[in-house]
């Protein structure tokens, strides 16, 4: 149903990017007026820097002790999963988590916009780190990492969404902006692991999922005050499902919910192929939304350049993620048994092992956004940073191979806070930078669904990361490391070859 359709239509506007010419003045004014009050950037901007923070605190501070939680054994407090079942679990929850982008994003693109499901997602996300704490055993498990994906889901992709509304089209410093935002997020990814790791050595795994939990509700309270004040941008429904189809909506999700839980009664979902399913319905999500957005009706001929242009960037994401995300499932394993975690005769807790990576992102974060808007319009293109970012996180797993098969607390710590450091800059090259581009690449009424597609990539790489961990062995780890790192090489090798065409797609957006 189009805006003109009926008298009791939502009412909505122009989503980030989509203003019209002879409004663009007026935009840009508005934008201008709050455009300095937040470390050079948009003042609203600290609201959603907050959330996220905290939401980050939550989910990562939960994560840091997840693995160890399902395979430690029942007298250390865990549920005495094998390993190889705890990390294709790891791996398929955190692409579930992304995954969920595409229903955050669907709602709010059909039903709420982006800044109530913000708000309504880290309600859920409360909920489930909640349950992890209160619940015992496995129904506690999948209770608490059902109700944190799909919470974390809505959150991500609309977050993600709203600080795209804060800038004006044409505003260069988006990407500075976003690095900021990308700040936030690992003050939370900083705190969380040593904060949770800390209460799990100290009082069990279930005061780190309560700590999780206190740390949403932090951010949730904070949000609350502030949500308000966010432009009215933020609260736009850019394409509204009509009244007439709510219902079957209701129905098509019911029935999907029906069909999980009966696929699960029949033994074809399990635990040791969750990591598969995971991955097989990301793929087949990802296609079927990059054909639903390319055939629509409703984009031009630009817009329509611009999404294939999108497509190598989706691939070369996925490499990377599917590479990156081991520092939960591999690097946890290799931490707990052959990292020397040894401070002058205090042992550090395996969590703490995952705020590694969120100090150099705090440290070099603000280095690349001033980087970035020194050169201005003379900075690399996305693509040049993509493929950068894709062969330096294939550098940094061959960095592994001087320590490969190690004996147990072999490898120096500042190993592998080197080794992180080099994590780091392939991130910085490639997750800031993706946010960014993908908000203005997207066409104007898929807004924030191309947002979701973005994370779709990074579930894809997760649950492959997940997935990975089961061809790991700790006895012979040298063609592990080796291999995935010479595929990233190569894969970000290729798009430095196809810069020229797959900026031509890109029409303009560099």
């Amino acid at each position: 149903m189009s805006q003109n359709e009926g008298p009791d239509q939502v009412p909505v506007g122009p989503p980030m990017g989509a203003a019209t010419a002879e409004d663009d003045s007026a935009v840009t004014a508005a934008h201008d007026r709050r455009d300095h009050g937040f470390f050079g950037q948009p003042f609203d901007l600290v609201h959603i820097f907050f959330v996220e923070m905290w939401e980050r605190f939550s989910f990562y501070g939960m994560q840091g002790i997840l693995l160890l939680y399902m395979f430690h054994s029942l007298e250390k407090g865990g549920l005495g999963m094998p390993e190889a079942t705890a990390t294709g679990i790891v791996g398929a929850y955190g692409g579930a988590v992304y995954l969920s982008t595409i229903l955050g994003a669907w709602v709010a693109d059909r039903l709420l916009g982006s800044e109530r499901v913000l708000f309504f997602s880290a309600i859920v996300i409360m909920c489930g780190h909640i349950g992890l704490a209160v619940l015992p055993g496995f129904w506690g498990l999948g209770v608490g990492l059902i109700l944190v994906a799909v919470g974390s889901g809505g959150l991500k992709a609309n977050a993600t969404s709203v600080v795209g509304t804060l800038y004006a089209p044409a505003d260069t410093r988006r990407d500075a902006g976003f690095s900021l935002f990308y700040l936030g997020i690992n003050l939370g990814a900083l705190l969380g692991p040593i904060l949770t790791g800390w209460a799990m050595v100290t009082w069990g795994f279930h005061a780190g999922f309560a700590l999780a939990a206190i740390g949403m509700a932090a951010g949730l309270i904070q949000y609350s005050i502030g949500r308000k004040n966010l432009p009215d941008d933020a609260r736009v429904i850019p394409n509204p499902l009509p009244a007439g189809r709510r219902i079957i909506m209701i129905g098509i999700a019911v029935a999907a919910i029906v069909l999980i839980i009966v696929l699960v009664l029949a033994g074809v979902i399990k635990a040791k192929n969750l990591a598969d399913v995971v991955i097989l319905v990301t793929l087949a999500a990802a296609i079927a939304y990059f054909a639903v957005i390319l055939t629509s009706k409703r984009i031009d001929g630009d817009e329509r350049s611009r999404v294939f242009g999108f497509i190598p960037l989706f691939i070369v994401s996925v490499g990377f993620w599917s590479l990156y995300q081991q520092q939960f499932t591999v690097l946890t394993l290799y931490s707990d048994s052959q990292l020397n975690r040894d401070i002058f005769g205090w042992i550090m807790p395996v969590p703490f092992v995952q705020s590694i990576n969120p100090i150099f992102i705090i440290i070099l974060s603000g280095v690349f956004a001033a980087l970035w808007t020194k050169l201005g319009s003379r900075q690399p293109s996305t693509p040049v940073k993509f493929g950068l970012g894709s062969i330096v996180m294939g550098i940094a797993f061959l960095l592994f191979l001087p320590f490969a098969n190690g004996a147990d607390n072999s490898t120096p710590l500042l190993a592998i806070v080197g080794i992180l450091l080099v994590f780091t800059i392939a991130e910085l090259l490639i997750s800031p930078v993706g946010l960014s581009v993908t908000t203005k690449l997207a066409p104007k009424a898929f807004h924030t669904q191309m947002v979701a597609l973005f994370f779709l990539s990074v579930a894809l790489g997760t649950a492959i990361a997940g997935w990975l961990a089961q061809f790991y062995n700790a006895k012979d780890q040298v063609p592990y490391f080796s291999v995935l790192g010479i595929i990233a090489i190569v894969l970000g090798s290729a798009l430095l070859l196809s810069i020229k065409p797959v900026l031509k797609l890109m029409r303009g957006v560099r």
